[in-house]
């Protein structure tokens, strides 16, 4: 019933958002007469902020048309690999017409990089995707709204995503021989578990796992997060965050968390710093700071939009990671895509580099929840094992902004390029780990990079 209300009030809403966006307009357009008013700019960002705050939020596009690539523009192709009920398999295909840059383009690393389904789209890693872009063939989890997926397309549990994530990594395997895959907060999870059933059955695995800011023993450092899902019982869960999807959807009749819902969580956990934010928004637009208000529409375009869970996936996520702790306690049994159950264990990856990054300020995946994982994945060489820091660092700076493209890409990309296979090497060969950054914290001294990928130069298509 709550989300009815809330669809509701949102109809009733709208218009009354769009009337103060146009109100704002009236009173800045200097062809008019009411911008000649007295205080006409104070009334104009009264009108906007009052839009921005009664607007539906929809969800953003990735917008990344080119990258620079060591002077060179390249151009940037966006297109869906594979098709999935609840996610696509996202491509970012590179193209250019200078021979020297393509050779280039053509021997970088290929990285399935898993976007969170966490509230937010897999759009809050633009950033991580631009970045990542200059140096590697990037492909994404783009994880769709529950509420727009059909009753017929069935249900989605925490094991339809560790068996997404793993056909994703053989189709990139089938295409490339080998990839290389990046997590990013929740997906740590699943991505572990993905990778450690692979292993048990002896199928070839990633070259390396980098893991940013996960879950992987949320018993370590609780933050405000995992004290509510440990403070309350699943059916508490059950019963005050789980609601139907409204007739007016695709999604009509299917459970799930709701993104409204969500997004009033997020809020809730700082509201004095969102505060200040929108009034510092007001002043911006009273000054005519148009930069710093541009910056603003930005953030909150894409923190304010928010996508519905699958209840399924969502309780179930609730259990595993936050309350019994099944895959560091080794109790995690995963059913497969024929329906048998196997259990998850990490201590069977052996050929797949790990790297485990954290913000020093995280305060969503406290210190060491995502250092885990090198406890639990005993049968990687030491050498073949890194634990990054990033100082100064929050949850969101790990893989947006200033220090993600200054200190933490840097040693991402490193560490990425220390395990990836010559051109005459086997596709799966491993190669030992790399010190990186006077602020990379190695389990054991690494060994220096193996001699680089060695050139080709193509003259053919110039795509990459």
């Amino acid at each position: 019933m709550l989300y009815q209300i809330y669809e509701t009030q949102r109809s009733i809403m709208e218009p009354f958002a769009d009337l103060a966006e146009v109100a704002s307009k009236l009173f800045t357009n200097p062809m008019l007469p009411l911008a000649q008013l007295p205080g006409a700019q104070r009334i104009s960002a009264g009108y906007d902020l009052m839009h921005r705050l009664g607007k539906d939020y929809e969800k953003p596009v990735f917008g990344i048309h080119t990258v620079d690539v060591d002077g060179v523009d390249v151009a940037i192709h966006e297109r869906i690999e594979i098709d999935k009920p609840f996610c696509e398999l996202r491509r970012f295909k590179r193209f250019s017409d200078d021979t020297e840059t393509l050779a280039k383009l053509k021997g970088q690393p290929v990285v399935l990089i898993v976007a969170p389904l966490s509230g937010h789209y897999a759009t809050l890693l633009r950033d991580t995707v631009r970045t990542m872009l200059k140096d590697h063939k990037v492909y994404i989890t783009d994880w769709k709204n529950a509420r727009l997926v059909p009753m017929a397309d069935g249900e989605f549990h925490l094991d339809d995503y560790v068996n997404y994530i793993q056909e994703f990594i053989r189709y990139l395997q089938q295409g490339y021989g080998n990839c290389h895959v990046m997590s990013v907060c929740q997906p740590t999870v699943p991505v572990l578990a993905a990778v450690s059933l692979m292993a048990s059955r002896g199928e070839t695995t990633p070259l390396s796992m980098t893991m940013m800011g996960g879950p992987i023993d949320a018993r370590k450092s609780p933050t405000a997060v995992n004290n509510l899902a440990t403070q309350r019982s699943h059916q508490w869960f059950e019963n005050n965050v789980i609601y139907r999807v409204p007739d007016n959807f695709p999604g009509a009749g299917r459970r799930v968390y709701p993104g409204f819902l969500q997004h009033t969580g997020f809020v809730a956990m700082n509201p004095d710093r969102h505060a200040s934010s929108h009034y510092d928004y007001f002043k911006d637009l009273i000054k005519g700071d148009n930069s710093s208000a541009e910056s603003h529409r930005k953030f909150y375009d894409e923190y304010n939009a928010v996508l519905d869970m699958d209840a399924d996936y969502y309780l179930e996520t609730i259990e595993t990671v936050f309350q019994e702790f099944k895959l560091v306690n080794g109790t995690w049994d995963v059913k497969n895509e024929q329906g048998a159950l196997e259990r998850v264990r990490p201590q069977d990856i052996k050929r797949t580099a790990l790297l485990t990054v954290e913000g020093e300020l995280d305060d969503i995946s406290g210190s060491g929840q995502t250092a885990a994982a090198h406890d639990l994945c005993t049968g990687i060489p030491k050498t073949h094992q890194m634990h990054y820091e990033a100082q100064g660092a929050g949850h969101y700076g790990i893989f947006s902004g200033r220090r993600w493209r200054d200190m933490v890409h840097p040693v991402v990309k490193t560490f990425i390029r220390a395990h990836q296979p010559a051109a005459d090497a086997a596709p799966a060969a491993a190669k030992p780990a790399v010190k990186v950054a006077p602020k990379a914290v190695a389990r054991k001294p690494a060994a220096k990079a193996p001699a680089a990928a060695r050139k080709t130069a193509s003259r053919k298509a110039a795509k990459a």
